[in-house]
Formats: C-alpha cells, sequence, structure tokens
C-alpha cells in the first residue's frame, strides 16, 4: 500500500526510490500527499534476449541494447520484475494533480526520475523535489522549492551507461572464448582488479633483505618519572646505520654512504660498547599541532568503517542508507566536506555541551575538497536536523549504531580546536672501546591540549602505525647530561613487501587516482570478489590465478581500456557532460569506433580480430626457477610439469606458490590411481583427486552401437559410471579397491518400512536415511554400512531435527567478543561448512578464510555484512488455484 497522510484520494503523488525512505518522507507531510515509491530503477536495457523486444530482435546492435548504428541511441524496457509497480504507478497518478519526482539529487537519482517521467507519461505538471536529509523541515522546503529535471545529469549518467554496457558485452565475450566461460569486464571493475594484480606481482618480485641494529635502554639515574627511555642506533662514525628504507625491492642496498650491519656486527659492535659512556648531544623540541579532520565523505566514511568497524564498503553503505532513509544523517552518497551554517552551528553547540567552551574556536571551521572533479550538490555526511541528536539519543542498536555514533564523532570533532603539545627528538652519543663514535635517537610526544582527539581519533591503515593521540614520554634532558645504559641488544630486521590491499586502502587508491565514482567503490569491490578475481585473507584483498589471466589478456591486447589514465579520463568526460561542456554522442562514437587518426583503437576494432590471442599462453606462468607453469583451466588453477598436472588450492595466494609449494603439491597423490577390477562387471575401479575432493569411480568399457541401433547424438544418453566421494576418514593413497566397491554399493537397501525402500545415502552435508520424501541424518558415515532396519525406524519415530545432528557439536574455535553484541564469537562446522556466530548472527567463511587463521576481526567483519544484508527473504508459498465457482 502507497503511505498516505491526509485524504485518500490525494492530489499530489510523490515517488521515491525505496518503500522505507517512503515511509519516513509520508510522515512528514500534511493533508493530500501520497507517498509511493519506485523499488530503485523501473527501466534499463536489457540483461536478457528474451527481454529485447521482438520488432529489434533481428538487429545487429540488439544485443547490446544499445544503437551503435544511430547515435547510441540506447533500447530501454521496462524490468519484468517492476511492470507490476510501474501499472501501481499508473493508477496512482490517474487520481493525481501534481507530480513530484523525489529520488536521490545525484546523476543516479536524477536518471531515476527522468525514467519514470518517460514511462509513467503524466498529464498533471511535474516537480522535481530534491533534498539532502530526510527531517520535517528538508522535506517541506523541498516541497515548496522544486525544480526543473537537470537533463545534462540525466545524459551524463546515460553515457556512463552505455559506455559500461559496451565495454562489458563487447569485451566478456572475449573472456568467454579465451579465459573462461561466464566471466566479465567491466570499466571500472577490471581496472579495480588490475590494481589488486599489480601490488600482489610486486610482492611475488619482492626479494626481502635483513639489517641490525642496536637498540639501548638508556637511565638517568634521577629520581623522576620516567628516568628511563629507549633509542634506537641511527649512525656509527659519522655514516647512517641502514634502515628498511635504504634497500631496494631486489633486496639490495640502494643508498650510498649508509653502514649496512648484519648479525655479526651488530653483536660485535654492541660488545665494544659494553660499558661505554653516554651524554646527550642534542635535544630539539618542537610545538605539535593536529588538526580536525574534515567531515566524511563516502571514501572517507567506507575507510574508517572499515579501519575502526571491521564493515567492508557494501555493508557501510548498506547500513548508511538505511541510516539516511529513516532520517539520521544526511545523504551519504557525496564527496563534499562542506558543512551547512545549520550544520556547523549544531556541531558547535554540541561541541560546547559536551566538552566546554575551551574546545571550540571562535570561528567555524570551513573545509574545502581536495578531490579534483567533486560533485558538490551534497554537505558531507553528518547526523540530519538543526540539532545533533547524540547517539544514545537515537534509539539505534548494533551496526546503525556503531556507524552513526562514528558520524556523529566525526562532524563534531570536525569543529573542535587543534590538538596541540610538543614533540622532542634527543640525539645520545657514546664511544666503544675501539674508539667509533656512535649515535643512537629517540623521539617524544606529549600533548598539553587534547582538543578534538576528546571527541575522536581517527584510525589508521598500517596497525603498527601510533594513534594521533598516542604520546611517548621522555625524561626531562638537556644537552650535556649524562646516562648509562642499562640495556643493550642487537635486533633483527626485515624488510617487507608492499602490503595488499585492504577495502580502505583499494577505496583511498582509486579515489587518489580519480578511477570511477566513490559513490560506486562498494559495489565495484564487491563485484570483483563476487566474480572470483579477488578473495579475502582477513582483511587483506588477494587476486586469484583467474584475475591474473584475465589482466593479462586485458594489458596485452586491450591496453588503454583498463589503462589508468584512460579510466580517469572517462570521469572527466562524465563531468563534462554534466557540465555541458562536452556532447554524449561524440564522446561515445570515439570510444567506441576510435578518432579516425593516429590515436587509440575504438573497443569495437579490438574486439573484431581475436586471432592473435593465444589463449594458452594468455593462462600459463612460470614459476621462477623451475620447470613448473601455473595455467588457468576451465575448472580452476593447476600446475603443469611436461604434461603431468596437479590442482592448486583455490585459497592459495600467488605469493604463496614457491618452488617449495609446487614441488610439494606434485609430491601428493595425483591423477589415476587404478585400484583393480570389479568382480561382478570387470570394469576398472579407479580413484582419483577432482574439484570437490578425492572420489572413486568406475571405467566404462566403450561399447559400439548395436547394428541398426541410433547412433547417440547427447552426452546425456550415454550410461553413466558409478561414483562416490571418499569418506572423511580415508585418503586417496591409502583407499582400497574393497573400500572402493563398498563406497560404489551405495545407496544401500536397508529395507522396508510403512510399504516404502528405506535407503542409506551419502549425500552432500553427510550421511542420511531416506523413506520416500522422508530422510534422517546418520552419526556417522561408517553408520551407511551398518544401520539396521530396526534403527532406522527408531530414527524415523523421532522428530526431525535440523541440522546434521540432534547434538550440538563443539565449536571448532572461540575467538573473542563482538563488537556488536558484546557476546563470544565461535566457529562451528556447519551442513555448508565452517561459520562463525555469536548466538544471534551466522555468516559462513568464504574463500580465503580458514579456520585455524581466522581472526576476531575477520570474523566481526563477516558478522557485520550479514547484518547488514538483512534476514534472508522468506519463501513464498505457492498460490492455490481459486475454487472454480459454480453458475
Amino acid at each position: 500500500m502507497p503511505a498516505k497522510n491526509g485524504n485518500a484520494g490525494g492530489t499530489r503523488l510523490v515517488i521515491v526510490e525505496s518503500p522505507s525512505k517512503a515511509k519516513t518522507i509520508a510522515g512528514y507531510l500534511g493533508r493530500g500527499y501520497i507517498v509511493e515509491s519506485s523499488i530503485g530503477h523501473i527501466r534499463d536495457l536489457p540483461e536478457k534476449a528474451d527481454d529485447i523486444p521482438e520488432k529489434y530482435k533481428g538487429k545487429s546492435w540488439a544485443r547490446l541494447g544499445v544503437n551503435v548504428e544511430h547515435e547510441f541511441e540506447p533500447l530501454y524496457v521496462v524490468n519484468p520484475d517492476k511492470k507490476a509497480q510501474v501499472s501501481k504507478l499508473k493508477q496512482l497518478l490517474k487520481d493525481a494533480d501534481e507530480l513530484y519526482l523525489a529520488t536521490d539529487e545525484d546523476r543516479e537519482g536524477e536518471a531515476i526520475a527522468w525514467h519514470l517521467r518517460e514511462v509513467l507519461n503524466p498529464k498533471v505538471p511535474v516537480h522535481r523535489m530534491v533534498f539532502h536529509e530526510i527531517t520535517p523541515r528538508a522535506i517541506q522546503e523541498a516541497v515548496a522549492n522544486p525544480r526543473s529535471l537537470n537533463l545534462r545529469l540525466v545524459d551524463a549518467q546515460e553515457t556512463r551507461r552505455i559506455l559500461d554496457r559496451l565495454y562489458g558485452y563487447e569485451v566478456s565475450p572475449v573472456l568467454w572464448k579465451k579465459v573462461k566461460p561466464r566471466l566479465s569486464a567491466g570499466r571500472v571493475q577490471s581496472v579495480a582488479t588490475r590494481l589488486v594484480v599489480e601490488r600482489e606481482r610486486e610482492r611475488l618480485a619482492f626479494t626481502s633483505a635483513t639489517y641490525w641494529d642496536l637498540q639501548a635502554l638508556f637511565d638517568t639515574g634521577r629520581d623522576e618519572s620516567p628516568s628511563e627511555f629507549t633509542a634506537t642506533l641511527t649512525g656509527v662514525d659519522g655514516r647512517r646505520v641502514a634502515q628498511g628504507r635504504d634497500f631496494a625491492s631486489t633486496g639490495t642496498l640502494k643508498s650510498a654512504g649508509v653502514v649496512h650491519l648484519d648479525e655479526a656486527a651488530a653483536r660485535a659492535l654492541a660488545a665494544r660498547l659494553d660499558g661505554a659512556a653516554y651524554r646527550v648531544e642534542s635535544v630539539e623540541r618542537k610545538p605539535y599541532t593536529r588538526k580536525p579532520y574534515a567531515p566524511f565523505r563516502t571514501t572517507t566514511l567506507q575507510q574508517e568503517a572499515s579501519r575502526k568497524l571491521g564493515f567492508s564498503a557494501k555493508s557501510t553503505m548498506q547500513i548508511a542508507q538505511r541510516l539516511y532513509e529513516n532520517g539520521f544523517i544526511t545523504y551519504m552518497r557525496t564527496d563534499s566536506i562542506t558543512l551547512s551554517e545549520t550544520a556547523v552551528a549544531a556541531a558547535r553547540n554540541q561541541a560546547i555541551n559536551l566538552y566546554g567552551a575551551a574546545y571550540v574556536p571562535d570561528k567555524p571551521r570551513v573545509y574545502t575538497s581536495k578531490v579534483k572533479n567533486a560533485q558538490e550538490a551534497h554537505e558531507a555526511i553528518r547526523p540530519s536536523g538543526e540539532v545533533f541528536r547524540t547517539p544514545g539519543e537515537t534509539g539505534l542498536t548494533g551496526d546503525m549504531f556503531r556507524l552513526y555514533e562514528l558520524i556523529w564523532q566525526r562532524t563534531v570533532a570536525s569543529q573542535m580546536k587543534d590538538a596541540v603539545g610538543e614533540s622532542v627528538t634527543v640525539k645520545v652519543g657514546g664511544t666503544s672501546s675501539a674508539g667509533e663514535r656512535v649515535e643512537f635517537s629517540a623521539s617524544g610526544r606529549t600533548i598539553t591540549f587534547h582538543g578534538f582527539l576528546k571527541a575522536y581519533v581517527e584510525g589508521a591503515d598500517d596497525p603498527a602505525a601510533a594513534r594521533d593521540d598516542a604520546e611517548r614520554r621522555l625524561p626531562n634532558l638537556a644537552e650535556g647530561d649524562r646516562l648509562t645504559a642499562a640495556e643493550l641488544k642487537a635486533l633483527a630486521h626485515a624488510t617487507k613487501p608492499p602490503a595488499r590491499y585492504t577495502e580502505a586502502t583499494l577505496v583511498k587508491e582509486l579515489e587518489d587516482r580519480e578511477i570511477g565514482r566513490p559513490s560506486t567503490y562498494a559495489s565495484i569491490i564487491g563485484t570483483i570478489l563476487d566474480r572470483g578475481y579477488v578473495f579475502k585473507k582477513g582483511t587483506a584483498l588477494v587476486p586469484s590465478f583467474l584475475a591474473f589471466a584475465v589482466v593479462n589478456l586485458l594489458e596485452r591486447h586491450f591496453g588503454h581500456l583498463v589503462d589508468y589514465d584512460f579510466t580517469a579520463d572517462m570521469e572527466k568526460v562524465l563531468d563534462d557532460i554534466a557540465n555541458d561542456r562536452a556532447e554524449r554522442v561524440p564522446e561515445l562514437r570515439r570510444f567506441y569506433y576510435g578518432d579516425g587518426g593516429e590515436g587509440d583503437e575504438g573497443l569495437k576494432e579490438l574486439v573484431t580480430d581475436l586471432g592473435e590471442i593465444d589463449a594458452r599462453e594468455i593462462s600459463s606462468f612460470p614459476i621462477s626457477g623451475t620447470d613448473i607453469m601455473i595455467r588457468v583451466g576451465r575448472y580452476g588453477p593447476y600446475l603443469d610439469r611436461d604434461g603431468v598436472r596437479v590442482n592448486v588450492p583455490e585459497d592459495l595466494a600467488p605469493d604463496e606458490l614457491t618452488a617449495e609449494v609446487a614441488e610439494e603439491l606434485f609430491s601428493r597423490p595425483t591423477g589415476v590411481r587404478e585400484l583393480g577390477r570389479d568382480p561382478a562387471t570387470g570394469n576398472l575401479i579407479v580413484a582419483k583427486d577432482g574439484r570437490f575432493g578425492p572420489y572413486v569411480t568406475e571405467i566404462l568399457p566403450e561399447e559400439p552401437p548395436a547394428e541398426g541401433a541410433k547412433k547417440r547424438t547427447k552426452k546425456a544418453d550415454a550410461p553413466k559410471p558409478r561414483i562416490e566421494s571418499l569418506f572423511k576418514t580415508m585418503s586417496l593413497d591409502t583407499v582400497t579397491l574393497d573400500d572402493a566397491l563398498r563406497l560404489l554399493s551405495l545407496p544401500r537397501l536397508v529395507g522396508e518400512l510403512d510399504g516404502e525402500e528405506v535407503r542409506a545415502h551419502n549425500g552432500k552435508f553427510g550421511p542420511y536415511l531416506k523413506k520416500g520424501s522422508d530422510s534422517r541424518s546418520l552419526a556417522s558415515e561408517n553408520d551407511l554400512f551398518t544401520v539396521t532396519i530396526e534403527q532406522a525406524k527408531e530414527l524415523f519415530s523421532q522428530p526431525k531435527t535440523r541440522g546434521r545432528r540432534a547434538a550440538a557439536a563443539p565449536p571448532l574455535r572461540e575467538l573473542g567478543a563482538d563488537p556488536v553484541s558484546g557476546k563470544p564469537i565461535v566457529v562451528k562446522e556447519g551442513r555448508f561448512g565452517p561459520y562463525v556466530t555469536d548466538g544471534e548472527t551466522n555468516a559462513s567463511l568464504r574463500k580465503g578464510d580458514e579456520v585455524e587463521q581466522i581472526t576476531t576481526e575477520r570474523a566481526a567483519e563477516l558478522l557485520a555484512d550479514r547484518r547488514a544484508r538483512g534476514p534472508a527473504p522468506k519463501k513464498r508459498p505457492a498460490a492455490r488455484p481459486k475454487a472454480k465457482t459454480k453458475t
């Protein structure tokens, strides 16, 4: 039912995107309004061949959904699942005197409004109603001050949609032919995948270097606190001691004139410094100032929610969407970091009330965006309203409470004073028994006025990085002070490869390179995870070997399509169209057909000639120092050496597949192991290792068709061999012929009950008994061969239990407390594999997650993702046929 306010007929129809948004807005409007939802987009390019109208199906361009032969006209169709809603909107419009299109005020929202106008074809006045927050005042002002549709924004969004369609529908089939079926390419998705792959390449090429230094614990000898401090060796005889930054990624020293200490040299120097006298050579004091962080925009909210709350970008946006639609925050897709005067006043007043006037500057702070091509139509993301509600006043719980609290803290802190203090650098000198002059260095920081840090401290991508509010107090030292070394030890260090991207750092990288729009980053990361191009190990994004093959092909044959600058330039083109500085059709023609000169080829030409692409070579990667090749096949990655193949575990990171690991994989039992012949049939019984684990099967003989019989035309017509997975207690190298024959005898007939056969099956989710459409789980795989009809009768007489066992199995691991529920998280084994739970929410482990290695933080992220998706939709019962009426 539409959300109504006032008289039932209503004269003004207001259309928004979502039902929850409609419900909230309806509560703020007066009599005479009906608020209804379009439930997202109602019209788009056809997704399937069946969606294409009959009159266009013979056209050469129809599969694209874009008429590339005539001005790149898009072919729009009403989404099949939205036809009923469109009919409902048309019916409501018949009784309306005015139509208000109240979709979001960004390019996508403008396009939705335009599609609504085109499809509904209203005969009444149409108004574009826009607002940045859902509050009574904002909604009333939006109704009182409508505007017209901005067709430049519509053009920009339509251009983006057509670009993405042409890219996806022309390049994806190339991947199907040359890499693997059912893959996808995307204008921004493929570039994001390339970034992750390039980082892994850097890690593969990286050679670690080891270096040593000394750490001293110095004592002032005075009765004060602190009287001791640690310092690190930085120089010997006027030459700087090598640190990590002095080594290249090849492991070689790149800085000239530095001292590279190995273990022997470091320990020998420590011995020569035993009993040495030390003095303070210099003390440098500088004022420390830290300014507040700007209010959140889309990308910084995603990054900080990832760091502090463990949310994925997708979860963050889903939760923020609910907060916005329910009137708690302003619009969450924005490049802006500015606050309205009302919001500035609200933040300043709240800071004064909570922390005192001394924490708020005399003049409001003004923030200016440093993001190029920023769309400043909205404010920063902030609590809604003229007076901010504290988190405790909202009535929110769980993830919505935590995200609101983060936004509220950041907004209030943005209008508070700087944090100030003092930073100190101390140099300590000494002389070894061999006359070497050594220098140690220590740094400290004290904060004398915390300012905004009282309200909010930003997280860091590097877990080892010090927080902005961290202090390290040194003794009160002066030049010339005498010190003794209470402790002196040699420490080893190793350079590390560049860290893999996390969702937070990938979002930052995409924004820094101006690739794509910030509002799309969450869906892009979600797509490359869902497509199997990337998986997670903890919070790190790891590219699959499939991603290596796809990026390899795109770089070699579609280079400029995955070029970072080209992709960023396309965003500028879209901005130019939105701002009336460029036209849609010429830009699309240049992208698809090329510029006709010596510039880049157009997409059409690139996908026309595929003869030069060697599919095998594209998907093959040598392991350095070996004769082993990694290949990406139809069923996943495998190793190949002189025709001998072995599968690669899907969750093995590329930089972990070393020569040693490859040899270990080859040493495992692989291929086909002949066990003997079945005495009953004479067929050869073999054990194999397949995609889903080891199994046994029989090799059926090739039988020529009987004389006069029709030749089989379908694979399905051929007889199928028996096949059974090995029990968990069995292994490929020890399974015997007798074991195999017992397995292949399944399902086993146990007997009869109530006139129906009872059989013992080994299924995907474990062993069970089946009687007609009823089933009961068995406790172990061995019960398949021993369970009797009497035991079966007892099992079927008991109520059916959910899961594989009536008694709950003990958890596989116990982790820490979930930050949302406060309850302990455990890892359990479920019918669909291992999962984490806090007793309220369950979340399956994903590719790359291992039971033995999963952390509390990663488990909390999985639970947060599951909560953000909401409860699984209930299956609707089949509609009952209407009873025939008698006449």
